[in-house]
C-alpha cells in the first residue's frame, strides 16, 4: 500500500524549503546535526563549527537571522523545555523530508534561483 500523494500546499512548502536550503550557507552536516540535537545560534557560529556546518563564517546575529528565516519556512522549530521556548532549534518533519534526497552535499543554486530566493526572503510582497 502506497502513501497518499502530498497536498499541493505541502509540495509548495517543500519547494520553498529546498530552494532556501540550496541558497543559504549551511552545509548538509548542519541539518543532520540539528536533526539529532538542538543547537543555538552561538553554537552554530562558533569558530570550531564554522567550516563543518557552514560554507562561510557566520556571526551569531547573522546565524540567528538565518534560523528565523528557516523557522518561518517550516524547516526548523524552536526547542521547548519546561520553561517554554529556548534559543535552540531542531529540524522539523518538513526539514527532514527536504534533505532526504541529498546524500553528501546540498546542490548549489544557480543565479536565478538565488535571486528568486533573495526576493522571497527580503521583498516578500513584490
Amino acid at each position: 500500500m502506497s502513501s497518499p500523494a502530498p497536498s499541493p500546499q505541502r509540495q509548495r512548502a517543500m519547494r520553498r524549503a529546498r530552494q532556501a536550503m540550496r541558497c543559504l550557507p549551511f552545509r548538509l552536516a548542519f541539518y543532520r546535526e540539528i536533526d539529532g540535537q538542538a543547537m543555538s545560534s552561538l553554537q552554530i557560529a562558533a569558530p570550531a563549527n564554522a567550516g563543518r556546518l557552514s560554507r562561510t563564517p557566520l556571526s551569531a546575529n547573522h546565524t540567528e537571522d538565518l534560523l528565523i528565516w528557516l523557522i518561518r519556512l517550516g524547516v526548523l522549530r524552536r526547542e521547548v523545555d519546561g520553561q517554554g521556548l529556548t534559543e535552540r532549534v531542531r529540524l522539523t518533519p518538513l526539514g527532514r523530508d527536504s534533505i532526504a534526497d541529498w546524500r553528501d552535499t546540498i546542490p548549489p543554486a544557480g543565479p536565478l534561483t538565488r535571486l528568486s530566493h533573495w526576493l522571497r526572503q527580503h521583498r516578500p510582497r513584490l
